[in-house]
């Protein structure tokens, strides 16, 4: 990871635990993800060569720097969804700071219609970090267009474990997925498509 690369993730870690600290409005929130699980998830990339990465909230777009420094080492690609035009424009600064922009694709929408217009098995890690209350709805749609063997990231398994039951319990029932809690950061929640 080049210095300035290294930087900017600090400089976006102290921004969004200071911004958080002040702010009470949810959207205006940046809400990231911890570190260590910007390192775990760039990891799962890598070890699984995905060259088609989707992350359904994007906020100031830490997360996605994450995910795109690893995709760039396997000539992948990064998908990132965002509703709000606040966090969109944050995000665009960032990347384009970062050196990353090429290797990254900013979504503005709701991401169940997102979903809905995506194709069969066109993605291998979906990152999901947005809108807890409407998972479920969307899972169908998640299902659809993950990739036999694909790889599902939800975060906030543990921090928000009530929220965040149905889905978890809904996904861990489907016979067609393996899943489990890993204890990094907020709880991430893994699933993957068995093979048949």
């Amino acid at each position: 990871m080049t210095e300035s690369l290294q930087k900017l993730l600090v400089e976006l870690e102290q921004f969004g635990l200071s911004n958080d600290a002040t702010i009470a409005d949810r959207p205006q929130r940046m809400l990231n993800i911890t570190r260590d699980t910007g390192e775990f998830l760039s990891v799962l990339v890598r070890s699984m060569n995905a060259q088609r990465v989707l992350e359904i909230g994007t906020s100031n777009g830490y997360s996605t720097l994450w995910l795109a420094f690893a995709a760039r080492a396997v000539k992948g690609h990064v998908t990132t969804v965002e509703l709000s035009d606040f966090k969109l424009s944050l995000a665009a600064k960032n990347f384009e700071r970062s050196g990353l922009a090429p290797f990254i694709t900013q979504v503005k929408g709701e991401a169940g219609a997102m979903l809905r217009g995506a194709s069969e098995s066109s993605f291998d890690v979906v990152f999901l970090d947005s809108e807890r209350s409407e998972y479920l709805g969307w899972w169908p749609d998640i299902k659809r267009v993950l990739r036999k063997g694909g790889l599902l990231v939800v975060d906030n398994a543990t921090s928000h474990s009530a929220e965040m039951g149905p889905f978890v319990e809904t996904v861990s029932a489907d016979a067609d997925f393996t899943t489990c809690t890993v204890p990094v950061g907020n709880g991430e929640f893994l699933a993957t498509q068995v093979s048949p």
